[in-house]
């Protein structure tokens, strides 16, 4: 529509001739705006995902406990005098390295002594040996006496058993004397030295002289609901569960396998306990470090997923909002198996390619029009 400008009306009367003019302006005005145009329905804006099919695992999550797979408190076997120590705190010691000696004397002294007495018992065996000898064929010609013949046999008896007394005391002194020399009794990383050189020890006193734990390869203990014992159970008939460990402080996932199941549920907490063996080469797992355990039990091939923020909870369940040809939005209810991963496995009400709403949800009724920001994810 064209609209000219209003004519200027001059007069020597200005006030009414300015009153006139500013009403001719706002009536040429009125008449050249015409109707206002309908407003545009641009529709909620949303984020929106596409329902797609893959593997999804079946998942239990817990805490454990990561333990040595060997562990061994060092002590003395001999009372005395610690002497020395060839390990430092923290050391990597083999299997029958030299960790410590005690003083050796008085276990030489004691071994001296029996050597002594093992070689008087025995000049005094083979005495009796000799007599026993020589009055017997004097004895079966009766030239002697039964009585004293017996006697001869028992005096050669008892020198014979002296001397296995005294055997066996030399092998007992031997035996602590190669006490004094403690050796590790496995491969592992020592711990802290608790008792230092020049200390007296006790044998099996309560405290060690130091721990030695194995850490490769190593456990981590965890517990898991008694429910799952079953499943757990059949997941270790066809094939090893897998397990991984990972948490704060570790540097990505470690991998494990299932070594053991419990052989009863715990009925004051109703969870089972569960342990897994780790090969631990890099020693990223460390004993007493607590570790976020993830039990894989299976998997759904072809499985339908959508993002965790397109599922909301009402009070009829879990629903979607689905996006339809037309940009409306549908509310549907779903049935939700699992959330792994950021990811939630629909299990009923959804098909592999439609679309979802997983932000703006909170402006949106069934029916509502939306405008999708960005690609589908």
């Amino acid at each position: 529509m064209q609209c000219s400008r209003p004519p200027i009306v001059k007069s020597s009367r200005s006030r009414p001739l300015h009153t006139l003019t500013l009403a001719t302006t706002v009536l040429a005005l009125a008449a050249c705006s015409g109707p206002a145009p309908p407003p545009v329905d641009a529709g909620v804006p949303v984020d929106v995902a596409s329902v797609v099919k893959k593997s999804v695992p079946e998942n239990i999550a817990a805490v454990g406990t990561v333990e040595p797979i060997d562990s061994v408190a060092v002590k003395s076997l001999v009372d005395g005098q610690l002497l020395a120590s060839h390990v430092r705190d923290g050391d990597e010691v083999e299997k029958g390295t030299l960790l410590f000696k005690i003083d050796p004397r008085p276990a030489q002294a004691a071994l001296a002594q029996a050597e002594a007495a093992l070689a008087k018992d025995s000049a005094a065996r083979d005495l009796a040996k000799a007599q026993l000898d020589r009055y017997e064929p004097v004895a079966t010609k009766g030239y002697i006496s039964a009585d004293q013949m017996q006697q001869y046999r028992t005096t050669y008896a008892a020198a014979a058993a002296s001397v296995k007394v005294d055997q066996a005391n030399v092998d007992a002194a031997k035996l602590t004397l190669g006490y004094t020399d403690i050796y590790a009794p496995i491969s592992g990383r020592a711990g802290r030295i608790l008792v230092q050189p020049g200390n007296l020890v006790k044998a099996n006193d309560t405290q060690p002289l130091l721990t030695i734990n194995r850490l490769t390869p190593i456990y981590v203990t965890f517990a898991v609901p008694g429910q799952y014992v079953d499943r757990v159970r059949a997941a270790q008939s066809n094939d090893a569960p897998e397990v991984a460990a990972g948490g704060e402080g570790i540097t990505g996932q470690i991998d494990g396998e299932l070594a053991f199941v419990d052989n009863a549920v715990d009925p004051a907490t109703n969870t089972v306990k569960l342990r897994a063996k780790f090969a631990n080469a890099d020693e990223r797992l460390w004993p007493g470090e607590f570790v976020n355990i993830t039990l894989t039990l299976g998997r759904d091939d072809n499985a339908l997923v959508v993002p965790d923020a397109a599922v909301k909870a009402g009070p009829k369940g879990s629903y979607v909002f689905v996006v339809k040809a037309d940009r409306s939005v549908e509310q549907r209810t779903v049935s939700v198996a699992r959330s792994v991963n950021g990811e939630t496995m629909i299990v009923q009400g959804l098909a592999a390619g439609d679309t979802v709403v997983t932000d703006g949800q909170s402006r949106l009724v069934n029916g509502s029009k939306v405008k999708i920001s960005g690609a589908p994810k």
